[in-house]
């Protein structure tokens, strides 16, 4: 028994997903014993000579928490909008969510609610998984938004990126509406154009 075989799309799989597939907890530990599988996280497997990505830690916090978005500066690092490196992974939950814990990915959860928190989602494929994360304009505004934990020089830095890459205007009014943030955003924007 193979891994490609069981879930040939994916390249990281969950432990319930492999139940789903039935598979049994001995012929897991079969398959990890004879180093074709190997466990990556709490409940995280995957084929042994399955390709990494820079966004491998981005999908292994999306199947640990698969309620939450990858936001703020994971999000800007994924859109390549900052220079910042974080070693967190930053991701957004409903505000009536439980606190996911888990020791294998460095999370920091912040909470949304309402349309800030269903605007702007975006699915991007990493490593044959499906991962949500908020787009570059949501993304930006929401800088904004949490600038007093992230920092103003970064919500800048993320702001003139995007001018720079030439992304749609509109969409950033868009979602600085939705964070409320668009009185906040102007005199920065008026003075990076």
């Amino acid at each position: 028994m193979d891994l490609a075989e069981i879930v040939p799309t994916a390249e990281v799989v969950r432990r319930r997903d492999l139940t789903a597939q039935g598979v049994t907890k001995n012929s897991l530990q079969r398959l990890i014993a004879s180093g074709r599988v190997e466990r990556v996280g709490r409940g995280l497997y995957r084929a042994k000579d399955a390709e990494i990505t820079e966004y491998h830690t981005l999908l292994e916090a999306s199947l640990l928490v698969p309620n939450g978005i990858i936001c703020l500066l994971s999000a800007l690092r994924f859109h390549d909008l900052t220079t910042q490196a974080p070693f967190e992974v930053w991701m957004a939950i409903d505000n009536k969510s439980w606190r996911p814990t888990t020791d294998d990915v460095p999370l920091r959860i912040h909470y949304f609610s309402g349309r800030a928190l269903t605007e702007g989602v975006e699915r991007h494929e990493i490593e044959g998984v499906p991962v949500k994360i908020y787009s570059a304009a949501k993304t930006v505004a929401d800088c904004f938004k949490f600038r007093n934990k992230i920092g103003v020089d970064v919500a800048i830095e993320a702001l003139g990126d995007y001018l720079r890459k030439r992304l749609p205007e509109k969409d950033l009014w868009r979602y600085a509406e939705v964070c409320r943030v668009r009185k906040v955003m102007y005199p920065y924007l008026e003075a990076l154009q």
